[in-house]
């Protein structure tokens, strides 16, 4: 019996035939012929050798041309292999300062969905929905959100988001206004359940969802039908944009979805009515209403600074 060693070689070497076919029939026709010429005492003519000698150089340029022929196929797949690497490194897009905010921009153009997750929404709430709702009712188009934020009930997480705020608050000129704190925390994502409901009684086309984590974000997302940007608040740090059609897409589509299954849903159509201007009664009851009461610790004045920032506030980028 043959050792398993001795059957691999004998593999290796059919396979190695076979895919030399051409060299190794023109080698066996050579050396036979040159063996039967020098020591078979003119056994073959001289017509036979030359014939023999066409033979092999034929096998020879058979040889060749396969050659030639399997090696474009080979230069065809490497290129093909570079391309896909260069796409693979081109994926993703870095952003810095201002392209931050002109990434977003051409996000919002044409765009019939929005997904957002993030801590509570500033810019969400300052630019992206106004502005998305405003072209929806120009299109008379439908409009898909769905909203991701901190849960303002939530006082431990909204402890460790302002702490994780301002730890990146370096020593960029603020003031009280814009220190980040857990009231601020806590006011800033209801201000943003507030915005989703009072936009969703302005279109009637407009289906928003507002999903609460108690996990604290570390990073934004900002899903449009055109694209995925990343920011985050460390200004050191570049930010990242994703193209629609690369796989990075459609695994942070799938990763966006997975949280908020695993978030608390805000059931918007418990809403109660909103006029135009909220009242600061209107508001409280809405809360109520979502099963999300405001803390019994805030003032008419803190329902009033809730109000300001769902409807009236400041653009982040814009400062």
């Amino acid at each position: 019996m043959s050792s398993p060693a001795r059957t691999n070689r004998v593999e290796r070497a059919v396979a190695f035939c076979l895919r030399n076919f051409e060299v190794v029939f023109a080698a066996g026709i050579g050396l036979t012929v040159g063996i039967l010429d020098i020591f078979g005492d003119k056994l073959i003519e001289s017509d036979l050798a030359s014939g023999a000698t066409l033979v092999v150089l034929g096998a020879l340029a058979v040889g060749s041309l396969s050659e030639r022929t399997r090696r474009p196929h080979a230069i065809q797949e490497a290129m093909e292999g570079t391309r896909r690497a260069i796409e693979d490194l081109t994926m993703v897009r870095s952003l810095a300062g201002n392209e931050v905010r002109e990434a977003l921009r051409e996000a919002r153009q044409g765009t019939n969905l929005w997904y957002f997750k993030g801590g509570t929404g500033t810019y969400l709430r300052a630019v992206t929905l106004p502005q998305c709702v405003r072209a929806a009712k120009e299109n008379r188009s439908q409009l898909n959100v769905k909203i991701e934020i901190l849960n303002p009930a939530d006082e431990r997480a909204c402890n460790a988001y302002a702490q994780f705020r301002r730890m990146f608050a370096g020593s960029r000129p603020h003031n009280n206004a814009d220190l980040w704190t857990a009231d601020r925390t806590r006011k800033e994502s209801y201000a943003t359940v507030l915005a989703a409901c009072w936009f969703r009684m302005q279109l009637s086309t407009l289906d928003i969802s507002v999903h609460l984590s108690s996990t604290v974000p570390t990073l934004r997302f900002d899903l449009s039908d055109s694209g995925l940007i990343i920011t985050q608040d460390d200004p050191a740090r570049v930010n990242l944009q994703v193209r629609r059609g690369q796989p990075l897409y459609d695994y942070y589509l799938t990763e966006l979805h997975q949280s908020r299954e695993q978030a608390t849903a805000v059931d918007l159509r418990d809403a109660t009515l909103l006029s135009l201007s909220p009242t600061v009664d209107e508001v409280r009851a809405l809360f109520d209403a979502l099963a999300l009461p405001l803390p019994r610790t805030f003032t008419d004045a803190d329902v009033g600074e809730v109000i300001t920032k769902a409807l009236h506030p400041e653009d982040p980028y814009g400062r």
